[in-house]
C-alpha cells in the first residue's frame, strides 16, 4: 500500500475491504479555521502558568478569567493566587484566591459574576493528599471577584456520598435562576450528578455511589464537566464512557452523543455552538479516535469543525476550554501544563 501519511493532516482516511484487499478512501476532514498561539497569557511577576483547569469570559466581554494550579499542578501549601483576570493581549490585570483551594478543578461564573470552584481530587488520589493534610478538599466554593468566600458546600477534607458531602467534585454549573448542578466526582469519585436549588437545598441526584461506574444510560464513569444550552438542557461530559449525556431540568435523559470523542470539557456559547475538548482519545483510552477540539451545533449534534492535536502522547491533552465573543478559543493543556489561544482566522 502507498504511504498516505502526508495526507493525514488534510484528509480523513477511511478503509474498506474489497475481495480481501484493504482499499484506502480519502474524504475531506472537518474544517479547521483556527491558528494556535501556544503559551498564551502572562501571570504576575512572570511566574509560570500552572495547569489551567477553567476558563470563563468576563461579563464585560473584554476580559478572560482563568483558574490555574499555582504554577504547578497543586495549590495546597502555596501563597499564589490561582484565579486571574486577563485582558485580550493576555496580560493579567487582577489575581485572587490565594490559600482558598488545594486542587481546584471545576470553574463556573454565575449571573452576578461570582465564581464557583470545585476541589476535584477524590479520596485516595495522591493529588488529594497535600490538601487533606491541611484539612482541605471535597468542597464547592463560591467566591466573589474581590476574593471573598461567599459560600462553601460540603465538609472540608471529609469525603462522602450523602446530600451534604462530596468526593472530589469535578464540575459545577450555575443556572441563570440560581439553581445549580454538581458533577461528583472526579476519577474514583461518586459518579453522580446532583441538582440543588438556589438556596443550596438538595433536589435530586442522577447515578451515584462510591466507585459505582456505570455504562448504563443515565449512569456515569468520571463525569468531568457540565454545560447548559439555551433550552436549559444539561450536557454532561461522561468522559469514562466516551459520550455526552443530555438531560432536562427534571433529570430525564434526552439524548446520548458519541460523535464528540472522549469529552473532558464542554463549552456552549450564546448561539448554541458547542466546543468539546477531547484530550484523551488514542491508544491509551479511546482507540480509533483523534485527539483535539470538536466543534458543532448543540441543537442538532452535528460536528462541523475539528482542531486536531498532532502532539500524540500518553497522558492528558486539552481538558478545559471556552470561547470569547469573537469566536476565539482558550484551552488548557493539562499534561503539557500549557495555556493556548486558538485564533479564528476564517468565518
Amino acid at each position: 500500500m502507498s504511504d498516505f501519511t502526508p495526507l493525514l493532516k488534510k484528509y480523513k482516511v477511511l478503509t474498506v475491504v474489497c475481495l480481501g484487499a484493504i482499499i484506502p478512501i480519502l474524504t475531506f476532514a472537518q474544517d479547521n479555521p483556527y491558528q494556535v498561539v501556544y503559551y498564551w497569557g502572562e501571570l504576575p511577576g512572570g511566574r509560570p502558568m500552572g495547569v489551567v483547569t477553567g476558563v470563563q469570559p468576563d461579563i464585560d466581554g473584554e476580559h478572560i478569567w482563568i483558574i490555574e494550579r499555582c504554577s504547578a499542578n497543586q495549590c495546597a501549601g502555596t501563597d499564589h493566587h490561582p484565579i486571574h483576570k486577563l485582558d485580550k493581549e493576555g496580560n493579567t490585570v487582577k489575581s485572587i484566591g490565594a490559600g482558598i483551594f488545594a486542587w481546584p478543578h471545576g470553574f463556573d461564573m454565575d449571573a452576578d459574576g461570582n465564581f464557583w470552584v470545585t476541589e476535584g481530587a477524590p479520596d485516595g488520589d495522591a493529588r488529594a493528599a497535600p490538601g487533606a493534610e491541611r484539612g482541605m478538599g471535597h468542597q464547592v466554593i463560591k467566591i466573589s471577584q474581590d476574593g471573598e468566600v461567599l459560600m462553601r458546600l460540603g465538609e472540608a477534607g471529609v469525603p462522602g456520598d450523602d446530600e451534604t458531602h462530596f468526593n472530589g467534585p469535578a464540575a459545577v454549573l450555575v443556572q441563570p435562576d440560581g439553581d445549580f448542578w454538581i458533577a461528583d466526582g472526579h476519577r474514583g469519585g461518586n459518579n453522580r450528578i446532583i441538582k440543588f436549588n438556589s438556596d443550596g437545598e438538595f433536589l435530586f441526584q442522577l447515578g451515584g455511589g462510591v466507585d459505582d461506574t456505570s455504562r448504563e444510560s443515565g449512569g456515569f464513569n468520571d463525569p468531568h464537566d457540565l454545560k447548559m444550552d439555551s433550552q436549559g438542557r444539561l450536557f454532561v461530559a461522561d468522559r469514562g464512557n466516551n459520550r455526552i449525556q443530555i438531560f432536562n431540568q427534571n433529570g430525564e435523559l434526552l439524548d446520548i452523543w458519541t460523535q464528540f470523542g472522549r469529552p473532558s470539557g464542554i463549552w456552549i456559547d450564546d448561539n448554541d455552538k458547542i466546543f468539546v475538548a477531547d484530550g484523551m482519545s488514542g491508544e491509551q483510552w479511546n482507540r480509533g479516535w483523534e485527539r483535539g477540539i470538536r466543534i458543532g451545533d448543540a441543537s442538532t449534534g452535528y460536528v462541523t469543525e475539528f482542531i486536531p492535536d498532532y502532539e500524540i502522547e500518553n497522558g492528558s491533552g486539552i481538558e478545559f476550554l471556552a470561547s470569547d465573543n469573537e469566536g476565539n478559543i482558550y484551552a488548557g493543556q493539562v499534561g503539557r501544563q500549557r495555556f493556548e489561544k486558538y485564533v479564528r482566522v476564517r468565518p
